[in-house]
């Protein structure tokens, strides 16, 4: 009988069930022929053993692999001996004896890295479907020293951390799987990143706000838009200067969808006594069909909007020359935005920087907001990329929407 000179990559397809809940590997690669040639003095004792397997004689196989142990010299010996008792192995469905086989085959130095990651990806595999998921994990990890490059096991590794509740190491495991799809070229498939961001939410993760932004910026929709702003809302409880900031881009997102938001919409700009907008807010979520006008929830909000006063254009130029305070320009700034009048709003804006005092920040990001909403890319970036400290994650939300707009 002739000694078999092929890897046992083909029997990789074995070991690699996915995960239900985790994405699928790619396919094993297909065999490929190594010519693989023993040491003289072990070609007998491995022809017998290939034999004894072949034949699931499995009396004289455990015989038959000492007698080749004893005899083996070389890493090629070393290296069929592993693949025999791989197939061995898997013919028992025995998963502990296969993952030794696995380890041994890797160990001879015979194969290759991207080999010997695909052989410990597979054995996650079947770990992970016999609900082991510590062995499971161990084996990704391993998939990925081989191969850091892997695209597929850092999703895999995030399962498997995942179902041991390991969520914080899970989440950078779904970041990692993101970042080498990435990096090698590859757009990141929705459900893997919208995956990332449930797992890095679950987990509290200060990434999730990350992952949420990149999941807009690869599939903007409104729901990826409400969702993505939501996660950064429950995770980073931004004052009503900010939560208003997100639901003007909420707004533009078309990712308002509830009569709640938009009646939180109108309120958040009714405490800043930008009554023009608050009541705009309020009428679009009408004409949306979303807000009953009659409804007992909205009674207070109706009521409110009704006795306030709408600030006219000539309104507005009194109280630009009246402000002493750049928090004063910047909300009058607000109002000649609202009004669609970005040019005067981001002149009162600019002024407010010279006032001392004046948050840069909150003035950076109403400047980058009504540039971009005016048209002005390269100014609107300039702007908001100035945003520093809390408002920096509201300005990274507008500059993902203008890079949107193309």
């Amino acid at each position: 009988m002739k000694l078999i000179t092929t890897t046992a990559l083909a029997l990789v397809a074995a070991l690699t069930a996915a995960p239900a809940a985790a994405q699928a590997p790619k396919a094993a690669p297909a065999a490929q022929e190594v010519k693989i040639t023993p040491s003289k003095g072990a070609t007998k004792a491995l022809v017998e053993l290939q034999d004894a397997v072949q034949k699931n004689d499995v009396a004289n196989i455990p015989a038959k692999l000492a007698a080749a142990q004893a005899v083996a010299t070389t890493k090629e010996d070393r290296y069929l001996i592993g693949k025999f008792q791989l197939m061995a192995a898997i013919a028992k469905k025995d998963d502990a004896s296969t993952a030794a086989a696995i380890d041994a085959m890797v160990a001879s130095g015979v194969l290759d890295a991207s080999k010997s990651s695909a052989l410990y990806l597979g054995m996650g595999g079947t770990y992970y479907n016999a609900k082991q998921y510590a062995l499971a994990a161990t084996a990704y990890q391993k998939a990925l020293q081989f191969d850091p490059n892997n695209t597929e096991a850092p999703a895999l590794l995030g399962e498997s951390l995942f179902a041991q509740g390991q969520k914080a190491q899970a989440a950078a495991a779904f970041q990692r799987a993101i970042q080498s799809r990435v990096a090698a070229g590859q757009k990141p498939d929705e459900p893997l990143m919208k995956r990332a961001v449930a797992v890095a939410y679950d987990a509290q993760s200060p990434a999730a706000v990350e992952l949420a932004r990149q999941w807009v910026s690869s599939y903007p929709s409104a729901s990826s838009w409400g969702d993505a702003i939501a996660i950064y809302n429950n995770l980073s409880r931004p004052d009503v200067e900010g939560m208003l900031d997100l639901y003007r881009l909420m707004q533009l997102t078309g990712s308002l969808n509830t009569g709640g938001e938009y009646a939180q919409y109108a309120r958040a700009a009714a405490e800043q006594n930008n009554f023009n907008e608050a009541q705009a807010a309020f009428d679009a979520g009408v004409n949306a069909k979303v807000i009953d006008p009659k409804g007992a929830e909205y009674n207070d909000l109706v009521a409110g909007l009704k006795v306030k006063a709408k600030a006219t254009a000539a309104d507005l130029e009194v109280a630009s020359k009246a402000a002493t305070t750049g928090i004063a320009l910047v909300h009058i700034g607000d109002r000649y935005a609202a009004m669609g009048d970005y040019t005067k709003a981001v002149a009162l804006y600019r002024d407010a920087l010279k006032k001392p005092g004046t948050d840069a920040a909150i003035a950076n990001l109403h400047i980058g907001m009504a540039l971009a909403r005016s048209g002005d890319k390269a100014g609107a970036t300039a702007a908001l990329n100035a945003v520093t400290g809390s408002r920096a994650d509201i300005a990274k939300f507008w500059l993902t929407y203008l890079n949107l707009k193309g």
